[in-house]
């Protein structure tokens, strides 16, 4: 399997425009630049839709791993915090916050963490990463 997107600019760094497009269509022509990536302007940047795409594969890969373990989510919820930092002369992704809220009747809390656990280090876009992920996985029914 393979998947597309591609990435379109024109100017400089600071005053140019980017546009954003998928395969699926998804995104096209999807505006970005440097204000939206470093000036928190309304639009999109590369490190939201890393944020998109750990989110959605963390949420699917712990979906599997529930199912091994027996249990099935009424409700997943996951957030990715992507920490951009700048480093020497350039800039760098220096870590990876997951955040979960789950609702499973009737789940085992020990076994609930070992599957988001594995579900963190198992997905492939995790394998993708050298920074840090962390994870905080909360279970309603059991705060």
């Amino acid at each position: 399997m393979k998947r597309t997107a591609s990435a379109a600019w024109t100017g400089g760094l600071k005053d140019g425009k980017g546009k954003l497009s998928t395969q699926s269509g998804l995104l096209k022509d999807t505006p970005y630049g440097f204000s939206t990536r470093f000036e928190n302007e309304p639009g999109t940047n590369p490190e939201e839709l890393i944020a998109a795409a750990h989110a959605g594969c963390f949420t699917m890969a712990l979906s599997a791993q529930l199912a091994e373990a027996g249990m099935t989510a009424e409700s997943l919820r996951t957030s990715a915090e992507v920490t951009l930092e700048k480093l020497g002369d350039g800039f760098a992704i220096t870590a990876i916050h997951l955040k979960l809220l789950a609702k499973i009747p009737g789940a085992d809390p020990k076994a609930f963490h070992a599957a988001a656990n594995k579900a963190k280090e198992g997905c492939p876009v995790s394998k993708l990463f050298t920074a840090p992920i962390t994870l905080d996985a909360t279970l309603e029914g059991t705060i």
